[in-house]
């Protein structure tokens, strides 16, 4: 069994930088589909980036430009990252990690960090 644990949010800057780590601890291998996914207060969860098993890495127009993602394969586990830069006030929001498994498309999700960009 896959679990999601992020980290690396908090409070920034406007225009500043923030690093967010997900660790995925067990059989990491099992899951074909990463993203970050975002919700800010009083809407509803939106797509920030994927990386899908085909290799694909896309990006949501809102950060395109701003936003990274990157997976480090630890095996077992492995480590999502979303390096965010030239942060604004809009991209206040739980972040939350996700993945999507091989086979049943079972999806897992993190607890959130949240990310806070004062202006």
């Amino acid at each position: 069994q896959v679990q999601l644990a992020e980290s690396g949010g908090g409070l920034i800057q406007d225009g500043g930088s923030l690093r967010l780590s997900c660790v995925a601890s067990g059989p990491a291998a099992l899951m074909k589909d990463w993203a970050w996914y975002r919700q800010a207060p009083g809407k509803e969860r939106e797509l920030v980036a994927e990386i899908l098993s085909n290799g694909l890495i896309e990006y949501s127009d809102s950060v395109k430009g701003r936003f990274s993602i990157t997976i480090s394969r630890d095996v077992p586990g492995a480590t999502l990252f979303l390096q965010m830069n030239d942060l604004g006030p809009d991209d206040t929001a739980v972040y939350y990690c996700f993945a999507r498994r091989w086979g049943d498309d079972k999806m897992l999700w993190g607890q959130g960090t949240e990310v806070t960009v004062s202006s």
